[in-house]
This record gives C-alpha cells, sequence and structure tokens, in this order.
C-alpha cells in the first residue's frame, strides 16, 4: 500500500538499524514528522539527538494529505463553547505560528517539497449546515481573526456556502521529513531504522531504551513520537485514544482547474487537494473516515470517494489508493508533555487527530521548551496529565463497550465462517478444535494461519476487506493479512500457525 509520497522521493530506506548500545542527550523514538521535528529542533540546540523507527523514515506521515492548515474542521465553535474564547484563541495562535515555523524551516534549510501557500476552505452542499459556517465565522470573529463567507470556490460542483482561511499551505511531507533528516545528521545527530522500541527503564538519572534487537540506548530524556504510546503503563493512554481510519484516492483528472485545499461540514467527508506528480497537478481526496477495526461498510471507501469525483472528472485515471491512521483523544485535543509525573524526563505528542502537519510542529516546540526549561505560554492547551474522561461520555461508553466486547464477548461467540467459505485474497476468524484462528487465503489459494489476539493487550482482531489487514477495534494496531505488525500501539507480530 505504496502512497503517492512514498513513490516520489529516494533514500527513506537508506538508513541502518541500530547495531551497538549508545548513549545520548536524548532519544526520540519514531521518525514521522514529530519526532523529526523535536530532532530537527534539538539538534539546532546543541543537544546530542539519537532517532529510531520500527521501519523507515516517515511512518504514518507516508500517507498523510499533506494540510498544512489551522482550519481544522468546524473546530473553534467546539472550543469556545466547551473551554472558552482564550482557550480558541491559543489554539488559533500557535497553529497559524506552526505554518509559519514550518516555512521558516523550509527556507532556512533550502527543502524542495512542493510548498505552496493556498487558502483552506470548509464547505457545504447542503442549506441546513450554512448556519454553521456563519456560527463557527462569528466564533473566530471573536478571537480575532477573520474567516470569509463565500460561494465562489473552484470546486467544480455548486456549494451553499463556504469559510475560508487564507494563507494556508501544503507540501509533500516526505520530501520535508527527508529534509529535516539531512538538517539533523549535519547537526551530528543519528537516525537508526527498523529498530523497534520495546521498553524504557529509569536508571539512576538517566533512562533506558531496549529495542529489539537486545541494544540499547541510554539518555538524558526520552521522547515518544509514536503516534500511539507503546508503553501500558504509567500513563494508561489505551484508555483516553481511540484511532480512527481514512482512506486516500489519487487521481490523474486529465485538467485539474482546482485550486486551494477543501474539506466538508459533515459526513460522508471529501477532503480534497491537489499534488504534484510527474510534472502536472493530480487530485488528492479522502475521506471515507471510520474507527479502526469497525469496517462495517455498506460501500468499500475507496470506490465511494473514486465515484464521487468522477461525477465531475469522468475521465480520470486512479493513480494511488492508501489509506491512514491516526489517533483521536476524548476531548479531541492531543496530549503534549511528560509521559507521566511517574517518569520525569520522558515525554509523548499524541492526539493530533488527522491535524499533524501544524499539531506536530506545535507539539515539537512545546516539548523541546519543556527539555529546556523554558515557559510557554500554551503549554496549558494539551496538557498531558489532564484526565478528563467524562466530558465525552458518549466517547468513553462507546471505549468500554468496544473493549469489553473485543476482550471477552467476541472470544466466546461462535465463528460462523469456514475455510471452505474464505474467497481468494479475503480473510475471516474460524474456529478449530474450539480455537478462534484467522484465515487469510490469498490470490493462489494458499492459506495463512494466525492467532487474532492482539498483541497489545489481547483483544479479538477483525477482518479489514478493504485494506486486507487484521484491525484491532480496542486500541487501532493492525497487521497485514500474514500477520506482520503495521501500526501500533502492538509492535509484536502475530503468531504464526502451521
Amino acid at each position: 500500500m505504496d502512497s503517492l509520497w512514498i513513490d516520489s522521493v529516494q533514500g527513506l530506506s537508506n538508513f541502518e538499524s541500530l547495531n551497538n548500545n549508545l548513549e545520548t542527550d536524548i532519544c526520540i523514538i519514531g521518525a514521522g514528522i514529530f519526532g523529526m521535528t523535536c530532532g530537527y529542533y534539538l539538534s539546532h540546540l546543541g543537544f546530542n539527538v539519537v532517532l529510531i523507527d520500527k521501519n523507515n523514515l516517515a511512518g504514518t506521515t507516508c500517507f498523510t494529505t499533506g494540510k498544512i492548515t489551522s482550519q481544522h474542521g468546524l473546530f473553534y465553535t467546539y472550543l469556545n463553547d466547551s473551554f472558552g474564547t482564550d482557550f480558541a484563541k491559543d489554539y488559533l495562535d500557535i497553529n497559524e505560528k506552526a505554518i509559519k515555523n514550518i516555512q521558516d524551516i523550509i527556507n532556512k534549510e533550502n527543502i524542495d517539497c512542493d510548498f505552496e501557500v493556498q487558502n483552506n476552505y470548509v464547505y457545504t452542499t447542503k442549506k441546513e449546515e450554512v448556519n454553521l459556517l456563519e456560527k463557527e465565522q462569528q466564533v473566530l470573529e471573536s478571537l480575532g481573526y477573520h474567516a470569509d463567507l463565500s460561494k465562489n470556490v473552484s470546486l467544480p460542483f455548486d456549494v451553499e456556502g463556504t469559510l475560508c482561511f487564507k494563507n494556508q499551505a501544503k507540501f509533500n511531507p516526505l520530501k520535508y521529513i527527508l529534509g529535516l533528516s539531512k538538517s539533523i545528521i549535519n547537526k551530528k545527530g543519528q537516525i537508526y531504522t527498523n529498530t523497534i522500541a520495546v521498553d524504557i527503564e529509569k536508571d539512576t538519572k538517566n533512562y533506558v531504551v531496549y529495542t529489539d534487537n537486545d541494544k540499547k540506548i541510554t539518555a538524558k530524556h526520552v521522547i515518544m513520537a509514536t503516534r500511539y504510546p507503546f508503553m501500558n503503563v504509567p500513563g494508561f493512554y489505551f484508555s483516553k485514544l481511540y484511532q480512527a481510519t481514512s482512506y486516500i484516492v489519487a487521481m490523474d483528472t486529465k485538467n485539474v482547474p482546482l485550486k486551494d485545499m477543501y474539506i466538508n461540514v459533515s459526513s460522508p467527508i471529501y477532503s480534497l487537494r491537489t499534488a504534484k506528480f510527474d510534472g502536472k497537478d493530480i487530485l488528492l481526496i479522502a475521506g471515507g473516515d471510520c474507527k479502526t477495526g469497525h469496517n462495517s461498510f455498506s460501500e468499500n471507501p475507496y470506490d465511494v470517494l473514486i465515484n464521487f469525483a468522477k461525477q465531475f472528472y469522468p475521465d480520470s485515471d486512479i493513480l494511488y489508493k492508501w489509506s491512514s491512521e491516526d489517533c483521536i483523544s476524548l476531548d479531541k485535543l492531543p496530549y503534549v508533555g511528560k509521559f507521566s509525573n511517574l517518569l520525569p524526563n520522558v515525554y509523548v505528542g499524541t492526539g493530533f487527530k488527522k491535524w499533524g502537519m501544524t499539531l506536530s510542529n506545535v507539539s515539537a516546540n512545546l516539548i523541546v521548551d519543556e527539555i529546556c526549561e523554558r515557559e510557554n505560554k500554551y503549554a496549558y492547551l494539551f496538557d498531558s496529565s489532564r484526565f478528563g474522561l467524562f466530558k465525552n461520555f458518549d466517547e468513553v461508553k462507546n471505549m468500554v463497550v468496544d473493549s469489553t466486547s473485543s476482550l471477552l464477548l467476541n472470544k466466546l461467540k461462535s465463528s460462523n465462517s469456514s475455510i471452505e467459505n474464505i474467497q481468494p485474497n479475503s480473510g475471516a476468524i474460524i474456529e478449530l478444535d474450539g480455537k478462534k484462528v484467522g484465515v487469510y487465503r490469498d490470490m493462489k489459494n494458499q492459506i495463512h494461519a494466525i492467532s487474532p489476539i492482539c498483541t497489545h493487550l489481547g483483544c479479538l482482531l477483525t477482518w479489514n476487506g478493504i485494506d486486507k489487514t487484521w484491525d484491532c477495534p480496542c486500541h487501532g494496531s493492525r497487521y497485514d493479512c500474514y500477520g506482520k505488525n503495521i501500526y501500533g500501539p502492538a509492535f509484536k507480530d502475530l503468531e504464526v500457525y502451521q
């Protein structure tokens, strides 16, 4: 499942795995945009920095849309109503600042990453949603920010209204990350890929990060930049986060008059932007959002996106299809700061809710300031020690139900599937001798059997027939059809049966 971004760059796999023990000032676990941004700032401040990643560079960033915007849907009405005007204004200010920070880095390091300033729009085709745009505009005006309401946009279909944030941006996120990596290495930083962190332990004044190849990194500070924290305790982030999957299609529409970036107000979501491909602009359309592991689609989400676009670009060709996953907190705000008060000097940034381009820069600056013991007036926005679970009671209830069902109830249910009923390139959970087994039949009719129990906390997995993966409905871990771990918080592969 390669994305447009992966195929557009060279050098993602040019890094070696860790082959000896190291001592350093900062160990960063995860080399996606958040981890790499932390590494960039800290290495430029003179810290010795070591980054490790279980795969190649970029991780989740490989599968984003690459929009750099502070307009995270109609979010400021929610922030204003839930946390107050000052809170909403600070959230807006720090995300606007992040856009400028990213542009400054690109200019300073001369990173060729197709960066382009554009406007971003939230739009609606429904008359009954126009009042939501108007309310959001009123909230933004109260924050001192002017956003235009309009119907005159470059979309190939009629809209009832749009709300515009000017001077936002887009880029190729992998080209940007490769630029960061070169700068980090120039500052004597070290980057190791195909290296899995399996544990962190306190050792007198320092911490020891243990890896899967029996090597260790001793560091004064550790930053967990793994999208979903891989350690369960003492942070207990598995009780405060869930993961959601989105689907993206890249299409050559032959002629794309589309300018700027767009996302609609309500489900079904259609997020649109153009990107560079072979010297021309192509269309990226994203949507099909669902909670990971809950794959009860009435239609294939890729087909939904393609059919939507083909209404307006009937001669378009499909170039790429991929999916992306991100963490969402129960109050819709990231957790940034100390991983736990019991582990000083271990830091976390998670819960970017699919707006990680700006929020990764925001979070990196907050953590850098904390390491440098500098006050940051925005730190309270994303306080990682908060535990406001019951602010969103419905989501709390859903998480409890999902976990209880997948941990216990579904394991007790009998499976109606059998090996004979599984079609080529499909999977299902069957029962053999009273034991649940995950079975995938490949295109050559060969059977591949795994234990369908997530290696994170033991939830029963579900088969995702769209991406051909085994997904965890509790905490969002994903495995390929053969049982190899793709996404955390799990980092171990599934047990394979002969």
